[in-house]
């Protein structure tokens, strides 16, 4: 069975999660499995071999899992992307909508340099707000996103065409 296939009989669909009407996506069953989360990683550091990326981005809080564990196999420096209020230094903030308001994501505003080549890591792009703003962020710090890559991709929700030129890998789409 190939990657993408294992992927989608593992993901766990958990119903009116967080509310009625919603199912969540549950990664953590591929994170428990140690060949398949080391499936993942692979894939992703080998979509990101030879574009001279200098550092991997992850996105709060599951995208730390993959972004730290790829950056670590490629001998990369990781760079966390959080919720606002969480970074303890001088940071650069940008806001996005979410289906029930706004909220806002912040990076230090030392963590890239001028022209560095950087990839962004997530879990899930869903309608792409979040990864749209973590993407304005990186620019605002002078960095070039070349590859946004996620576990899976809620297709239905639109969330690619909010990153704009930014190419975008999905393992599993939905």
């Amino acid at each position: 069975m190939d990657l993408t296939a294992q992927l989608r009989s593992t993901i766990r669909d958990v119903a009116d999660f967080p509310k009625p009407g919603i199912v969540f996506k549950d990664i953590t069953p591929v994170l428990a499995d140690g060949r398949l989360f080391r499936g993942v990683t692979d894939r992703f550091a080998d979509e990101l071999k030879g574009l001279g990326v200098t550092k991997i981005v992850g996105i709060d809080a599951r995208g730390f899992i993959f972004a730290g564990a790829v950056a670590s196999q490629l001998g990369l420096g990781f760079i966390p992307i959080r919720k606002k209020g969480k970074l303890p230094w001088r940071t650069r903030s940008a806001a996005y909508k979410l289906e029930y308001g706004e909220s806002v994501v912040e990076i230090h505003e030392d963590a890239v340099e001028k022209g560095e080549t950087v990839a962004l890591i997530d879990d899930v792009l869903a309608t792409g707000g979040t990864a749209a703003a973590a993407v304005k962020l990186l620019a605002q710090c002078g960095a070039e996103v070349v590859r946004a890559a996620f576990l899976m991709e809620l297709g239905f929700l639109g969330g690619r065409s909010q990153l704009g030129a930014t190419p975008v890998v999905s393992l599993v789409i939905y």
